[in-house]
Parts: structure tokens; sequence; C-alpha cells
């Protein structure tokens, strides 16, 4: 658990005031201090007056569903703060627009509060990680057929152009540019990117892995970066 001189901020934006005040509560009981916002006009508001450490995302959200939550989280604020999302929808689709928009994980209700907790910490821990290394300078620059991976400044640069990525396409990409002759499962990724037990989300690296290459053929749609090795995962091309 967290000191509470130091406990990092969580905001729960949950329409439904039971799972609102279930979530807010599994947060304090990790240590963490909790903000509760009931809509996502609501929601925006606060992330505008205040700085929070992570999102917990309801996607059935009355005015502003969490669709339109994160694609003006992600756009017109221009925040990288950490999405995960809490829906009862446990489509394909869904998920997998979600994470293309730019959300860092997504849990399907009914969740358990334990699984809640872990990815929170999980997600917490890889962006405090990003944190130490900037402040320390530790990390390393990696380059690979004109791409260049900054990891003191989480900085992704593709020719002279940078490359926008999220914090788990930017961590996905880490992984495979350290190791480019290696062959990584998606099992094996969702445990490095994450740091936590695997939760069968296949389609969650699936997808972050789609994303990275379409930002990357932006810029070079003749070149391919990163190989989908069949039955096994993917690495550098």
């Amino acid at each position: 658990m967290g000191d509470c001189a130091t406990a990092q901020k969580i905001l729960v934006v949950e329409d439904d005031q039971d799972i609102n005040a279930l979530l807010a509560k599994i947060m304090r009981n990790e240590g963490y201090e909790a903000v509760q916002a009931y809509s996502g006009t609501e929601g925006l508001l606060r992330i505008e007056s205040d700085a929070f450490d992570l999102i917990l995302l309801d996607m059935m959200l009355p005015g502003m569903d969490g669709m339109s939550f994160v694609a003006r989280l992600r756009g017109e604020l221009l925040s990288s703060t950490p999405v995960i999302v809490v829906s009862a929808k446990a489509g394909l689709a869904d998920k997998v627009d979600m994470l293309s928009l730019g959300a860092d994980d997504y849990i399907v209700k009914p969740f358990e509060p334990e699984e809640v907790a872990v990815r929170v910490r999980a997600v917490l821990r890889r962006s405090g990680d990003a944190s130490a290394r900037e402040t320390d300078g530790g990390g390393k620059t990696y380059v690979f057929k004109g791409l260049t991976l900054d990891e003191t400044a989480r900085r992704v640069m593709l020719d002279d152009a940078e490359i926008t990525l999220t914090v788990s396409e930017f961590d996905i990409l880490s992984v495979l540019i350290q190791s480019p002759d290696k062959v990584f499962s998606r099992e094996r990724l969702y445990e490095l990117v994450w740091k936590s037990g695997y939760y069968g989300e296949d389609n969650a690296i699936n997808v972050h892995v789609s994303n990275i290459r379409k930002k990357l053929a932006a810029i070079r749609p003749d070149e391919e970066y990163i190989k989908t090795v069949w039955g096994i995962g993917f690495k550098l091309s």
C-alpha cells in the first residue's frame, strides 16, 4: 500500500453509483487516492482541473460515452494519462475500438476486486518506471532501420518524423527493438509490458501491434517493421 502523503491519484468515471463506490473502495484499500466522477463530461472537467495518475473508465456513460472520452483525452487534451476501461461490453469489437483509440487495458464486468487491483498496479508501475527513466536519464537509445527509440525521453522517431505512441505501444516496441532477432509470444509480451499475470489478452497485444504498424506505415508504407511469426508471436522484421 502507498503512503497517504504520496498516494497516487485515480479518477473513477462510472455512472453506476454502486460500481463507482466499489471501484473507489478497491483503490483506497490499495493505498491510492480515489476521485469519483459519474459522467464523461464530469470526468473531463476533473482532468482539466487536476492531475491524475490513472483513469478507470466505464464505456456506457450519460452524455459522453467512453469512446468519446478517450478520443477527447488523447486528441484535444493531448493527455497520456493511462486509461483502463471497465465495461460490461465484452465483445471483441468493443475492446479493439477502445484499445485502438488509446486505452491501455480493458477489464470486463463483473470483475474480481483483485484483478482490478493487479491491473492498476501493473499500469502504474510501467508509467512510474517511465517517469524514473526520464528523471535519472538511465534509459538507452535503440536504432533499427531508420527507427530510433529513446527510452529516456519516451520518444520514437522514424527518419525525421516523430511517431506518437501510447504507453502500451511504446513499451511493446521497446521490448521488440531491444532484442530484434528474438520472437516474442503474445503471452510473453503481455507479461513483459504489463508486468503481471497473463489474462489471455491476445487481442490486446494484436491491436497494439496493429496500431504501431499503422503509425510506422504512415511514414514508410513500403517497409515492414514488425513481422508476425505465425503460431508463435512477433519480432522485428
